[in-house]
């Protein structure tokens, strides 16, 4: 159903580069992978956009990491396993909790700036946290903070070479795993990047859904290229919807930071009332798929269209200085978050599964890695606890280093084709399909599911499946069969997991059941169908 290829191509026939290392995507992991692997390697970075341009960029809350003295790497561990909903790998939890202060350090010394509180790192707490240990910077531009500081390390680099705009499109990979990876520059031309390695850091799939915290670059390209290679995809139906996006007439849906319920802002239905006392003994700083839940049962409750977020009895000066971001962006749009309550409603933010790696970041597929978002380590189980995205893109970027310092050079030439004639024209109307698409995964393939919806909105993208055989040239058709892709397997791993857990909640299932689901689904394009493995 879906091909290998997404274009025909004959590598004999096209021109060919050669890096040790090629990483896709410039978001916290890729820049940072980059800078590590450059020590020893000549590395190249894709990235379809700018280099600034990814999900990291716009991070608000923070990073987190055991930084304080009555906090634990043991503390920061439970938190993470309650938060995912009985899915998380636990090596891979202790992993992160265990080298996580130490990356953030790491982070710091290459000239990250996080904020000071009388000399000393200020620490906030999120929700499901036990303890203060998000660090953030500029108040709630963390991520813009650390994209800074690693791409000014990036471009001086000596060994690392950029190409910004250029479009990845295919995994090459044969008898010896991944060989490098088809390329197509601005002007349309194609090549072929050879490597040692390849490490995926292309971010998440926030794209899928109309509406969305994430830009307009997370469009799910390295779960549906790793697929389409052979690697295994691990736990997709979890998608987190971050509770609180501003819900706004004539305002994007601007991500309002979970740090402000941490410091003390509460949530009303449209009546005024609070009402998280209903839902959990942790009120707003519950788990963010607790809360998003609860936020649409009471637009149903009350016929209402958002809910409000409301900080309006801290001191104006403390919420323009912790928040000089969101305070902006909300004053753009008439709202003075001081003296006013915010709409708010949930938006796709982050994808908890993606492509399987081992505890260096290795893939099914041998030299083919990944980092970040497009990753599933196993860290974030059903549901990820906030902030814990930024360190882990630290920590397993350095160990997938340790990891490539250990390969060595592939012994056969790399001899692939792909030609499938396709001859079909590529449809015209891309941003109309790609709306389409989107609308299908929020109305049924959304923060709540059940059998039938799921089952239409597989029908409905089932209708797109011509887009495989059509000759696509464009940088947003390749863009759009990728987001097809990814959608069809987030929505067939919906429909199998017959239960609600974390992020992903059926109204036909609403109970966890781990007597049957207390384990993770699989998926391979060369198996097609869903396999499941036991915790």
């Amino acid at each position: 159903m879906i091909p290998q290829f997404l274009v025909d191509f004959d590598l004999e026939k096209m021109p060919i580069a050669y890096t040790d290392i090629i990483v896709i995507g410039s978001g916290i992991a890729g820049l940072f992978t980059a800078l590590k692997a450059a020590d020893s390697c000549r590395v190249t970075v894709i990235t379809k956009k700018e280099l600034l341009e990814s999900n990291t960029r716009y991070a608000q809350g923070g990073i987190a990491a055991v930084m304080a003295e009555d906090d634990s790497p043991a503390e920061h561990m439970q938190d993470t396993l309650v938060a995912g909903a009985g899915l998380c790998r636990t090596d891979a939890v202790n992993v992160l909790t265990q080298e996580g202060t130490a990356a953030v350090k790491e982070l710091i010394a290459l000239g990250a700036e996080f904020d000071l509180e009388n000399g000393r790192l200020a620490l906030t707490q999120e929700g499901a946290h036990s303890h203060r240990r998000i660090l953030h910077a500029h108040g709630d531009a963390t991520g813009y903070e650390v994209v800074r500081a690693l791409s000014e390390k990036v471009l001086s680099h000596a060994n690392i070479k950029v190409l910004e705009h250029h479009y990845a499109i295919d995994i090459i990979e044969d008898g010896e795993g991944c060989r490098g990876v088809l390329v197509q520059r601005p002007g349309g031309e194609r090549l072929f990047l050879q490597s040692k390695a390849v490490i995926l850091c292309s971010g998440g799939a926030g794209q899928l859904y109309r509406y969305t915290t994430n830009p307009d670059v997370a469009t799910a390209d390295g779960i549906a290229m790793a697929y389409r290679a052979g690697a295994v995809i691990r736990d997709v139906e979890f998608v987190q919807f971050h509770p609180t996006a501003l819900c706004y007439a004539g305002a994007p849906r601007f991500l309002i930071s979970e740090a402000v319920r941490g410091e003390g802002a509460v949530l009303r239905n449209s009546r005024g009332e609070r009402f998280m006392h209903k839902y959990h003994p942790q009120l707003e700083l519950a788990p963010r798929d607790v809360v998003a839940r609860a936020i649409v049962d009471e637009m149903e409750q009350t016929h209402a269209s958002m809910v409000y977020l409301d900080i309006t009895h801290e001191q104006p000066e403390v919420v323009r200085h912790r928040f000089p971001t969101i305070y902006e962006t909300c004053l753009k749009y008439g709202l003075d978050m001081t003296t006013d309550w915010i709409p708010v409603a949930p938006a796709a933010h982050y994808m908890m599964g993606g492509v399987r790696t081992d505890l260096f970041g290795e893939t099914s597929i041998p030299r083919l890695f990944a980092c970040g978002e497009v990753s599933s380590t196993g860290v974030h189980g059903a549901n990820r606890l906030a902030s814990n995205s930024l360190s882990e893109a630290l920590v397993f970027g350095n160990r997938i280093v340790k990891r490539l310092q250990q390969l060595t050079p592939p012994s056969e030439p790399v001899n692939a084709a792909c030609e499938l004639s396709r001859t079909g024209m590529p449809p015209k109307d891309i941003a109309e399909r790609k709306l389409k698409l989107q609308k299908t995964m929020v109305r049924k393939v959304g923060l709540r599911r059940n059998a039938r919806l799921l089952q239409e909105g597989l029908q409905e993208l089932k209708q797109e499946l011509s887009i495989y055989s059509a000759k696509l040239t464009a940088a947003d058709q390749l863009e759009y069969a990728n987001m097809l892709t990814s959608a069809l397997l987030v929505a067939e791993m919906a429909l199998k997991r017959e239960e609600s857990r974390g992020g992903h909640y059926r109204e036909d299932y609403p109970e966890r059941d781990d007597a049957k689901w207390h384990k993770h689904q699989l998926c391979c394009r060369d198996q097609q169908l869903l396999e499941e493995i036991n915790l």
